[in-house]
């Protein structure tokens, strides 16, 4: 990166007249601070033109659908430019064709038209933290002496795509967190709005250690989110997405998830499983169960595979947590697991209250479970809560 301090130059293309005017505005506090600086273009051929005079740009934010040179064509000349520059791109809602064929041409992550500046901003920040970590692994490439530092590098692209800003309304919240281990592997969660006010929600876990298990997990988590966007049915968004990634998979690495879709209108959860822990149901009397395990394979492993789908109603003071074996698995000085039954017993005296609250609980459990010892596998959870106000 240049000398810039915290400022980052984003070129945004779309020939739709009233986007730079609306950007500027809705923007203005980021620009006023000198934290962003926009520049514009037309179409692919002026981006390329902007791309190609001004070395310092860091992020393109393009339109699908324009003349000249559309979004998707300007895609494949862009690293050609510059391979570190991040893009992502603007979609019609549903629009999963473009949207796949902008991921596999090497976009970032994608926004949704109507714009929610919201949203927008917090994908900008993602992406421009996303390029900040693989610049600083750029430049450290040359003085990796051990293993530890490829392990560093991972663990920081890992950790840049997670999200962290939790949803909360009345009837329902949300909280995850991952704490990655020494051996870096390849843990993620993610959320994310859906038609009819439902939520998306996904934890998984790629085979394998360091960078390349980082990079799968990135590709996955885009798979997902994009996939997710275009179809309701979670068994059809991971036969999707397991064939999108067993197409260019010459690593041969798989990843284990559960994608679920919650409706906090009813407190119905319907969620497919591609060979991952049975998520847990803490009940509002500290009791809990497991949601049945319906099968399915880990994703990336063969293609034309068909995933199970099954469907739970959480109720009011129910707490659904999904994590990684990593919690499980965790391991104390006498090689003891941590187990199910004792997740289980973490809340028969004290049932959560808060998504929040039920996370920590797990977290706080399996850290005095290991004392000191050294974990080897990242550990992820992700809890939703259904409050009292979703009856």
């Amino acid at each position: 990166m240049s000398d810039k301090q915290d400022r980052y130059k984003i070129l945004v293309v779309d020939d739709e007249p009233d986007v730079e005017p609306l950007i500027l505005q809705r923007m203005r506090r980021a620009i006023r601070s000198g934290r962003y600086e926009f520049v514009f273009a037309q179409n692919g051929i002026e981006a390329l033109e902007r791309l190609n005079l001004e070395e310092d740009i860091d992020m393109v934010l393009s339109d699908i659908n324009m003349p000249q040179m559309d979004g998707l064509t300007l895609l494949e000349q862009i690293p050609k430019v510059d391979p570190n520059i991040r893009s992502v791109i603007i979609s019609a809602y549903g629009d999963m064709e473009n949207i796949r064929t902008a991921m596999n041409r090497g976009a970032f992550d994608f926004v949704t038209k109507p714009l929610d500046f919201q949203d927008l901003k917090h994908t900008i920040e993602r992406t421009l933290k996303h390029l900040i970590e693989w610049r600083e692994a750029l430049a450290s490439r040359d003085k990796l002496i051990s293993i530890q530092n490829e392990l560093t590098v991972a663990n920081k692209m890992q950790q840049s795509i997670l999200p962290t800003r939790f949803p909360k309304d009345t009837n329902y919240n949300i909280w995850a967190n991952m704490e990655p281990a020494r051996d870096v592997g390849g843990d993620f969660y993610d959320f994310f709005r859906l038609e009819d006010g439902r939520v998306g929600i996904a934890i998984a876990d790629v085979s394998d250690k360091g960078v390349p298990a980082a990079l799968f997990m990135m590709s996955s988590r885009t798979l997902l989110k994009g996939t997710a966007i275009g179809l309701e049915q979670p068994n059809k968004v991971l036969d999707d997405v397991n064939d999108l990634l067993y197409e260019d998979n010459d690593a041969a690495l798989f990843v284990t998830v559960i994608y679920a879709v919650y409706s906090p209108e009813d407190g119905v959860l319907t969620y497919s499983n591609g060979g991952h822990n049975p998520p847990l149901i803490v009940h509002s009397d500290g009791s809990s169960t497991l949601l049945p395990y319906i099968g399915g394979i880990a994703l990336g492993i063969a293609p034309d595979m068909t995933f199970p789908q099954s469907t739970v109603n959480l109720a009011p003071g129910d707490t659904l947590i999904l994590y990684t074996d990593g919690v499980t698995e965790a391991m104390n000085a006498d090689q003891e697991e941590f187990g199910m039954e004792r997740f289980q017993e973490v809340f028969k005296e004290a049932p959560p209250m808060s998504s929040q609250e039920a996370n920590q609980a797990v977290f706080n459990a399996v850290h005095a479970f290991a004392g000191d010892t050294i974990q080897s596998d990242d550990i992820t959870c992700l809890t939703l809560f259904r409050s009292e106000a979703g009856s």
